[in-house]
């Protein structure tokens, strides 16, 4: 065990993680030339197109002796329950810096949550060779962060390699060998899994305690089920069966388990004939803070999307589902996504690796409406909402905000934050001219589009980052649009008060575009109850009924136009107005 070291590698979204890890591969041998290519780790298509990690990633290699454990963890804000599960297998990080950007949000973030865990930090300035890197300016800035030596922090460059041998030395020397005592009853942590079409579930995880050999019986705690381990191995390039695996390393166990809520990350595996005595605690269940619907195109795939989820769920296990009815898209899903890039990279791996086609609602967060018989509900859906006679208060989620940025863009940054019913908490310097800010935000209204704000305001040099911090009352009510008087309910949305006049117009404006004419007048209207608060008319596409009538008394002309009238009043009647995919898409993007 003196010769293990389990550590990962923790950074911004592109610092150069996934670079890093390359050059690692590449200077320990564990990936042959032929198959070396750029971000090696990232197996996905969709990572590679878009340059960023979205899975974590566990790979073991071989140096001077030692075996290393590397897990890549993703940089972005709303796949940090990836670098949570990542951390909790772990005794160290190498916390990557660019030399040109320096300490970003997201660092800021993803450092508190290894110094949590206790584990051994290793500084790396990354991007060093670039001509506008600041090494010394950003080394100061780690420095304050962290509190270390100046000389403890190394510096490199992942795109040339150069450096790199230090930092495998330094993870060697500085990171502890795992503690665990291999003789004891068996102790693993499960802190991944994927699903194979072939061979089951694989499950990953690190042995704490004990010794796992091939043909063992174990059972997984948390669902108390047993199976065989009919292969285990450590994780090359591609997996590598092995007999046996002892305390402190890391490997995958297959044991044909078909069903994929048997397995649970986090869960603990232990042996049927000797079980350990307690399961192994301080791993968190991923919340969901996006909440939105997703229904099939065609009605009878609907059991293929649960079978599609379910396998998704797998691999992503912070995503959560449960079915829900509309009356405008039939059944489907609600489901839980940790923020908006979550929710498009799912529908993205549904179409990709699934080839399923589906609807999404208009993402919204849950509230906590309380009644006046003093009970609570919590609503993830407008259509769940109770009564408005019913209704005491309502409660919705409120988070910490943390914006890093330069000086020149505080002055947009704070009007748009404010704007979102924001509250500033403090501002201070970092370091030169860089400026923490932090917010008191509702997360409902950063949900649909300010992160895109945010970077477009700031010109790409705003870092976020935030946290959840309770609920507080608020002045919500339910936004309904009606297509010719009929409600469309995967159209409502829960917004404040202030908000909901200028949303309403908004959305009837954006309706207005994307509706195709009909042979009959569409009124779009919203409300809120049984007030209407907007109306746009969608106008009827008509056929010039008086063409054939050339000269004759004006009442010939006026009898076909009665008729005419008649018929668009008794289609409007039974005519059903159809809401485009496009409609939804747009409610998203209605700026």
């Amino acid at each position: 065990m003196d010769k293990i070291r389990n550590f990962c590698i923790i950074a911004h979204i592109d610092h150069g993680k996934s670079t890093l890890a390359d050059r690692m591969l590449e200077l320990t041998g564990t990936v042959d030339v032929r198959q070396m290519e750029n971000q090696v780790l990232d197996d996905m298509d969709l990572e590679k197109e878009r340059g960023i990690t979205i899975k974590s990633h566990a790979i073991q290699m071989d140096y001077k002796g030692y075996t290393l454990n590397l897990i890549d963890t993703p940089g972005h804000v709303d796949f940090s329950y990836e670098v949570s599960r990542s951390i909790a297998a772990c005794e160290g990080a190498v916390l990557v810096v660019d030399a040109t950007q320096g300490v970003q949000a997201q660092t800021i973030s993803n450092l508190y949550m290894a110094i949590e865990h206790d584990l051994e930090i290793i500084p790396v300035l990354n991007k060093c060779d670039m001509d506008n890197a600041m090494p010394e300016r950003v080394e100061d800035e780690i420095v304050d962060l962290l509190g270390c030596k100046r000389e403890e922090i190394l510096r490199c460059s992942a795109k040339t390699g150069e450096g790199v041998p230090e930092i495998l030395d330094a993870i060697i020397e500085r990171i502890p060998a795992p503690k665990g005592d291999p003789n004891a009853p068996l102790q693993c942590l499960v802190f991944d899994s994927v699903f194979n079409s072939f061979r089951g579930i694989i499950a990953y995880f690190k042995v704490v305690n004990g010794t796992m050999r091939t043909g063992d019986q174990v059972r997984f705690v948390n669902t108390g089920k047993e199976y065989d381990a009919d292969e285990i191995g450590i994780l090359k390039l591609d997996m590598s069966p092995r007999k046996e695996i002892s305390a402190g390393n890391v490997g995958y166990i297959i044991s044909g388990i078909k069903t994929s809520t048997e397995v649970k990350v986090g869960d603990t595996i232990t042996h049927v004939a000797r079980p350990c005595d307690k399961a192994i605690a301080g791993f968190e269940e991923a919340k969901p803070m996006v909440f939105a619907g997703v229904y099939p195109i065609e009605s009878e795939d609907y059991e293929d999307l649960r079978a599609s989820l379910e396998k998704l769920q797998l691999n992503d296990a912070s995503l959560t589902f449960q079915p829900e009815s509309s009356m405008a898209l039939g059944f489907g899903f609600r489901c839980g996504f940790l923020g908006l890039l979550h929710m498009e990279i799912i529908q993205e791996r549904l179409d990709r690796e699934f080839d399923m086609d589906v609807i999404t609602t208009v993402p919204n967060v849950s509230y906590n409406v309380y009644t006046k018989d003093g009970g609570m509900v919590e609503v993830h859906n407008p259509a769940g909402m109770p009564d408005l006679t019913e209704i005491d208060r309502i409660e919705e989620p409120y988070i910490r905000a943390s914006v890093i940025t330069t000086a020149d863009y505080i002055g947009p940054i704070m009007t748009l934050c404010l704007g979102k019913r924001g509250e500033l908490v403090k501002q201070e310097y970092i370091s030169g001219n860089r400026m923490e800010l932090l917010f008191d935000m509702p997360l409902g209204e950063i949900v649909i589009d300010f992160y895109d704000k945010l970077k477009s305001i700031s010109k790409g040099y705003a870092s976020f980052d935030w946290h959840m911090n309770g609920f507080r009352p608020s002045n919500l009510v339910k936004l309904d649009i009606l297509l010719n008087g009929e409600q469309v309910d995967a159209l409502s949305t829960l917004t404040h008060r202030d908000n909901a006049v200028d949303f309403g117009r908004r959305m009837c404006e954006k309706l207005k575009e994307l509706l195709p004419r009909q042979q009959f007048d569409i009124a779009i209207q919203a409300a809120i109850g049984a007030k209407i608060i907007a109306r746009e008319t969608v106008k009827q596409v008509r056929k010039d009924v008086l063409a054939k009538c050339y000269g004759g008394d004006v009442s010939r002309k006026r009898k076909l136009l009665e008729k005419q009238k008649r018929g668009k009043k008794r289609m409007k009647q039974i005519g059903n107005v159809e809401v485009p995919q496009k409609a939804f898409l747009a409610v998203l993007k209605l700026d």
